[in-house]
């Protein structure tokens, strides 16, 4: 009986003395100095103050805390201050962070955890990296007071610091240590030249492995002898490489080694070319791995004989070159404007009346862009999928028909083409004549000249080069030439005709059915004229002398070409984009009438304003 109350007095007794306790503790604005010998009494820790430390710390609490807390967060002010607490027997002294390693810090074993809130000593061994790379990657992650340093015989950092950081750097330390582990892989071969097979392996390598992280790469050495291959580096990376190597050491097939690809939007020749320049600048290590390369012209196909790691790149750039092309097609519309007639059509509705020029014309669209659509045709033209500005596109087009409705332009031609992406399209609008290219006197009894002709295109030439930049913008290479007859021959001594020729290249980048003009192309020509009296001008001989006048004017015509792009991505669209653009005609007359309806009765109501 004695021995059992013995016993269970000892183990109250040890109950006690390592329990935990909560303590509340709030305080503000208490000295430093204060705060140590508070944290002193209350975990019945004796702490040596060698130094006065100035300042204040404030504590705030709402739920009670350990009492071995306390230390920890003693430490943490003290720090802050520049000092810490190192232990000497059963005295806590206040030291200098930076000194602190001087004065007997704790050493723990290197297989050890560190625990607890002071500061300690502890070697940590590194076995698969440099210890002074390592210790540069880590050193960040240390207190700024505490101590580190290598020891390259051994490998190893020493480092002097709280437990918690310790704690920290050697969870980083191993992960990479588990990184860096690497292993050695010997596969013989029993199909395929390891020589050969060696370079596919070091290309997929690079190409599934980040080559700028050292850990991820994979050497890849050739033993002759056994006709294997030697792998070395990460677990993980080397049996990715194995599976790999497994599967491509089969027997040679041929249907494995020659490849032809049908291309369906591509020229076979443009595209072998392509790939010859390719191939060319290539560096094999085995002459033998270059791939042949031929065309088919019949079914406008790529061959390719050679090795199948090579076949499957060379198929990727054909996949490339035969995606579909952008198409675009262009409408133009060739209209060719009287100056003095614009004029007078301009004073006649109040329009500005210099419609002779891209800036001209767009200002007197300016005047047809009110009049709205109604109806049905109104609810389509603002569902319209054909271009962000069409509407732009409408103003324009009723000032170019007002104009050739009054008498002031002609249409020369309306043309459309459809190009292809980078490809340069033309159109020509024009006539043929005959100019003589010489004269031959007859050596025969028989007398006479014998002469020599060639015909030659006069007229209007347009070239178009797109290049598309994304669905709805494009980029238009533009040259448009124009010739004209000035005199056929019958008005100079050599019977030649005497030809003019202007020519404009500009380049610019529209959106989807957007609209541009070009122009400048001047043609100035005479016209002969006859002014006279009614019927008196037509009586013999006195009526053209008396009752009537001939004159001569010279007059100006302006040749404008107006272009109107549609990005096409997909040939499937093209159908889609015609019967948009016939619905889109039909709207264009429906606003025309709107729009010339509404101009005329402006001109009504300013007439019969002008009446007294």
């Amino acid at each position: 009986m004695k021995f059992i109350k013995i016993t269970f007095l000892v183990l109250a007794l040890s109950i006690s003395l390592f329990a935990r306790e909560q303590v509340n503790v709030s305080f503000s604005n208490l000295a430093v100095n204060d705060f140590i010998k508070l944290i002193s009494k209350i975990t019945n820790k004796n702490i040596l103050i060698n130094n006065k430390i100035n300042g204040t710390v404030d504590f705030v609490s709402t739920s009670p805390i350990y009492d071995d807390e306390l230390m920890g967060i003693l430490i943490a002010v003290l720090e802050s201050k520049g000092y810490t607490l190192v232990q000497n027997g059963s005295i806590y002294e206040v030291v200098r962070a930076t000194e602190a390693a001087k004065h007997n810090v704790k050493v723990i074993s290197s297989y050890k955890n560190a625990s607890g809130s002071l500061m300690v000593t502890q070697a940590i061994r590194v076995h698969n990296e440099n210890v002074d790379i390592v210790a540069a990657k880590i050193r960040y992650l240390i207190s700024k007071t505490a101590k580190l340093m290598t020891m390259r015989e051994s490998n190893t950092l020493l480092i002097t610091d709280y437990p918690k950081n310790i704690k920290t750097i050697k969870e980083v330390i191993n992960n990479l240590e588990m990184r860096k582990e690497r292993v050695v892989k010997i596969i013989e071969l029993k199909n395929t030249e390891a020589k050969k097979l060696q370079s596919h392996i070091n290309e997929i390598a690079k190409s599934i492995f980040n080559t700028k992280v050292v850990s991820q790469n994979v050497k890849v050495l050739l033993d002759t002898n056994i006709n294997g291959l030697i792998l070395i580096g990460n677990k993980r990376n080397v049996a990715i490489l194995e599976k790999l190597i497994k599967k491509l050491d089969i027997e040679s097939n041929v249907n494995k080694t020659v490849k032809i690809f049908e291309l369906k939007n591509s020229d076979a020749k443009a595209v072998l070319k392509n790939l010859n320049d390719i191939v060319a600048k290539q560096v094999f290590s085995d002459p033998s791995l270059k791939p042949n390369l031929s065309a088919s012209e019949e079914i406008n196909a790529v061959i390719v004989v050679g090795d199948p790691t090579i076949i499957k790149g060379i198929k990727l750039i054909i996949d490339e070159l035969d995606k579909e092309k952008y198409q675009v097609y262009v409408q133009a519309r060739i209209i060719e404007i009287n100056k003095d007639n614009a004029v007078n059509l301009g004073v006649r509705y109040g329009f500005d009346g210099a419609a002779l020029s891209a800036e001209g014309l767009y200002s007197l669209a300016a005047n047809f862009g009110g009049a709205p659509v109604q109806g049905i045709v109104g609810n389509a033209l603002a569902s319209s999928l054909v271009g962000s500005g069409v509407a732009q596109g409408f103003a324009l087009g009723a000032a170019v028909d007002f104009l050739e409705t009054n008498g002031a332009s002609k249409s020369i031609s309306n043309p459309s083409i459809l190009c292809v992406n980078n490809k340069e399209s033309s159109i020509y609008v024009g006539k043929t004549i005959s100019v003589s290219t010489g004269t031959v006197t007859s050596t025969t009894g028989l007398t006479g000249l014998t002469s020599s002709y060639k015909r030659e295109d006069v007229g209007l030439t347009l070239t178009i080069k797109p290049r598309v930049s994304s669905n709805d913008k494009v980029t238009l290479d533009v040259s448009v030439v124009l010739e004209n007859i000035l005199d056929d021959g019958s008005k100079n001594v050599t019977g030649q005709p005497v030809t003019s020729k202007q020519e404009v290249k500009t380049q610019a980048i529209l959106r989807h059915g957007e609209s541009i003009i070009i122009g400048g192309l001047v043609k100035n020509y005479e016209r002969d004229s006859v002014s006279k009296v009614p019927l008196l001008g037509d009586i013999p001989l006195i009526g053209s002398w008396l009752f009537s006048s001939k004159a001569k004017t010279k007059e100006q015509d302006n040749l404008v070409v107006i272009l109107t792009p549609y990005v096409i991505d997909k040939s499937e669209k093209l159908s889609k984009l015609q019967k948009d653009l016939g619905l889109l005609a039909k709207m264009q007359k429906s606003y025309d009438k709107e729009v010339f309806q509404e101009i005329k009765n402006k001109k009504l109501e300013v007439k019969s304003d002008a009446k007294p």
